[in-house]
């Protein structure tokens, strides 16, 4: 038996002097101390040695399963020791190297316009304030003169939380709350989102934006009105952009208007975009009605002013040739990203 344990120590130790791998080491470990292991096997027969024999044999065992389990794991050490060298090596990162510059994110089309349009009306003079999106019905249709019955006021057309809890299905609700807090003269804008109850298409969504303006002072008149929205859509669209009003109807304007501006793509001659016509209808407007102005605490008697609205999304999809508004809202960097 000892022969036997001497051989076996010879050939684990030289065996393991030459792996090179971890894995290697571990197939040799089973290999020679496993269940079914060389030296296992050798002990098995301990039992058929002589009594006399048996603690000598015994002693030698444990000697050569504490040498293979010693060089194994020094060797184990070693490749380890090893292994991360190589690791680091592989790792290694030049600090002297220029950074990979992170991808830059871009303003969202919508933001981008509403950005050109706040910048313009700030230059005039506006400030821009902001309002809640969940509103009441007093703010939102009572104070600018939309009456119970009006079909505006319909669940057809608006999201209710309550009789008296709505989201908001323009931004005007912002300039009776300002006028409630602020005195005469202003000219604020009132950007956001609101939200009327449409069914999705190309040209619908239940969630759209506005820009919203509000001028309030003595001897305001339609032709302020119509100087300064000349002035928004000349810098906006271009110096060579011509404007026209049309007679409309609003229950928070009297007289009311919508405004057109020769189109942009075309220049007014005619094309897809403008149906042929060489106009494009871009906002609606008028003068301020002066029971709105009676809500927000304003005399009528003394004080006059003009409101306008623009649609984000429409003007937005015009100047990027979108035709299609969900584009705007599906948030597909490979669409976004070309703006």
């Amino acid at each position: 038996m000892k022969e036997k344990l001497d051989a076996i120590k010879g050939e684990i130790l030289d065996q393991a002097a030459k792996i090179e791998t971890v894995s290697d080491l571990n197939a040799l470990r089973v290999h020679a101390l496993g269940k079914k292991g060389a030296l296992t096997l050798v002990l098995r027969d301990m039992g058929k040695l002589p009594a006399e024999e048996r603690p000598v044999m015994g002693k030698l065992a444990n000697e050569v399963r504490s040498a293979i389990e010693t060089a194994m794991a020094q060797r184990e050490d070693h490749l380890a020791a090893l292994e991360m060298d190589q690791k680091l090596k592989d790792e290694a990162i030049d600090v002297t190297l220029p950074g990979v510059r992170p991808a830059r994110g871009k303003l969202h089309p919508l933001t981008q316009t509403q950005n050109r349009i706040i910048d313009i009306f700030t230059g005039m003079g506006f400030s821009v304030v902001e309002g809640p999106e969940v509103e009441t019905a007093y703010y939102n249709f009572t104070a600018l003169n939309t009456p119970e019955h009006h079909p505006a006021r319909d669940t057809q057309d608006t999201f209710y939380f309550t009789e008296d809890i709505v989201l908001r299905t323009a931004t005007s609700p912002v300039q009776i709350r300002t006028m409630e807090k602020v005195k005469p003269p202003l000219k604020i804008l009132a950007p956001g989102r609101v939200y009327r109850s449409d069914s999705v298409d190309a040209t619908h969504s239940p969630i759209f934006h506005q820009v919203e303006g509000l001028v309030v002072d003595k001897g305001i008149t339609m032709g302020d009105l119509k100087g300064v929205l000349d002035v928004f859509a000349k810098e906006f669209f271009g110096s060579a952009t011509q404007t026209k009003f049309r007679p409309h109807h609003f229950p928070f304007t009297e007289p009311s208007a919508e405004m057109d501006i020769t189109c942009y793509v075309c220049g007014g001659k005619g094309c897809r975009v403008c149906s042929g016509t060489g106009w494009v209808e871009i906002l609606g407007a008028g003068m301020v009605h002066p029971n709105v102005l009676k809500y927000g605490g304003v005399d009528p008697e003394e004080y006059s002013g003009f409101a306008f609205g623009v649609g984000l999304d429409r003007i937005t999809n015009g100047l990027f040739s979108i035709e299609d508004i969900r584009l705007l809202y599906e948030n597909d960097i490979r669409f976004l990203s070309q703006f």
